[in-house]
């Protein structure tokens, strides 16, 4: 298990989502299948547009916060530097 924190959206520069958990696999898997309630089942927020790893969980929580406190715009440039066609990364991780 590789802790990470991830970024959903609903599409490009739609509704974006943080999260970080420690099997990235199986989270998006569960959030796409409208396994997990809340915000990102009610919303749509569905596609995994960027991501990072870490070396451990308090890492990787920390990260979260931080991208979370941020300012959306710094979460857009973030995606797009990375995923500039926000395409959807989960097939690469399968």
């Amino acid at each position: 298990m590789q802790p990470a924190v991830y970024i959903l959206a609903s599409q490009a520069r739609g509704t974006l989502y943080v999260g970080v958990t420690s099997d990235l696999v199986k989270r998006i898997w569960q959030h796409q299948n409208n396994l997990v309630e809340g915000f990102t089942q009610k919303y749509g927020v569905h596609t995994l547009v960027y991501f990072e790893q870490h070396a451990s969980m308090l890492e990787a929580i920390a990260r979260e916060k931080q991208l979370k406190a941020g300012p959306r715009a710094k979460k857009l440039a973030l995606i797009e530097a990375a995923n500039p066609g926000w395409d959807d990364l989960y097939p690469g991780l399968l």
